[in-house]
């Protein structure tokens, strides 16, 4: 953008003057200016691109010709909300999705500029932004609610079975048949409370609101209760090396827990036998490493598998374990890293700041 008067950098204290033709056709969204009669008055390259027309050809038409936008029944956007009517309040339009000329979504607001002390309007100054974002999102939510209704439902599922075979037999079930139901209603039951904590740590991440309670944690005494934990549940073998010495780590032990989880987990689906966790110092942070025996993850895709919803061959998933992982780890201010494994698949390392006694 060419500034005109002498260049800032000899006068810091000089006023920027900007040229408004090249300040609105700077701007992300399109922009259509009309005045007291509804005559457009300025159209920036964007709005001109969006309404499949040109500002020699705009400028100077009426508001009703240049802003061909209609809502689902075919009416104008002019037409359904009439800018120069209504209350003498009334100061803009608030965004709504509107069809362009050319078939894509639009979405439209505007500010209603008023004389003083609330007189008649002077300017409607209308904004016009691509659609393409709010599909995205709106995808985005749409695949959290299949991924959240399918990941409920196969634990759901069990627990209802298994209660609804005890409510029924449950003179008929001997008490070793009794205790296996119940114990898998309890683990399909953890298996809900930690996806719903997933869920609400994803949240807050996103809305960085996410909170930790870090305090100095013997690594090797929480690893071994998730490997025990996880170990419960499946029949892998799963390894733990890590040297006596190793000192504390500075984090909150419940975080810590659900990455390793996560890590074993995912290790565990896409694995085989072993799988191997390896603690080790390296300089103020101490290395986590989870290996795996699987397939592997390919370098190529070793950034994306960091993002939501990532799932890779037929074993699935929620998607949102290494998105969780990688956010946790980082908010102790600790790294995720994808590498080999020696054991054939891959390496998951996550690196945990050591505790300070000082700090």
């Amino acid at each position: 953008m060419s500034l005109s008067g002498s260049d800032p950098a000899d006068d810091v204290s000089a006023p920027v003057v900007v040229d408004v033709r090249q300040a609105v056709d700077a701007l992300p969204d399109g922009v259509v200016v009309a005045d007291r009669r509804g005559v457009v008055r300025l159209v920036n390259d964007r709005a001109a691109s969006l309404l499949g027309t040109t500002r020699e050809d705009a400028e100077g038409q009426s508001l009703a010709e240049v802003l061909a936008v209609t809502n689902q029944e075919g009416a104008s956007w002019v037409d359904c909300t009439r800018p120069y009517e209504g209350l003498v309040t009334r100061t803009g339009v608030p965004e709504q999705s509107w069809i362009l000329p050319s078939g894509a979504e639009v979405l439209v607001t505007a500010r209603i500029h008023r004389a003083p002390g609330r007189g008649p309007v002077t300017d409607v100054a209308v904004s016009l932004r691509s659609g393409r974002a709010r599909a995205r999102l709106d995808r985005d939510r749409s695949d959290l609610v299949a991924t959240v209704a399918h990941e409920l439902r196969s634990p759901l599922t069990g627990v209802k079975g298994f209660v609804q075979a005890l409510l029924n037999r449950w003179d008929r079930l001997n008490d070793e048949q009794k205790k296996l139901m119940l114990t898998t209603v309890h683990a399909d039951s953890d298996r809900l409370s930690r996806l719903i904590t997933e869920l609400l740590d994803v949240a807050r991440l996103d809305t960085g609101r996410l909170s930790m309670h870090q305090r100095p944690c013997d690594l090797p005494v929480l690893a071994g209760r998730v490997i025990d934990s996880v170990r419960a549940g499946a029949p892998h073998r799963i390894e733990l090396q890590a040297p006596a010495d190793l000192p504390e780590v500075w984090a909150d032990p419940d975080k810590f827990t659900q990455v390793l989880t996560n890590l074993l987990e995912n290790a565990i689906r896409h694995g085989s036998d072993p799988v191997s966790v390896t603690a080790v110092r390296d300089g103020e942070h101490v290395l986590v490493r989870v290996d795996d025996s699987g397939d592997g993850i390919a370098p190529e895709i070793r950034r994306r598998a960091f993002t939501k919803f990532w799932t890779t061959g037929q074993r699935g998933g929620s998607g949102l374990g290494l998105y969780l992982v990688n956010g946790l780890v980082r908010a102790h201010g600790g790294t995720v890293t994808i590498d080999d494994s020696p054991l054939g698949g891959a390496r998951i390392a996550t690196s945990w700041p050591v505790f300070a006694a000082d700090s």
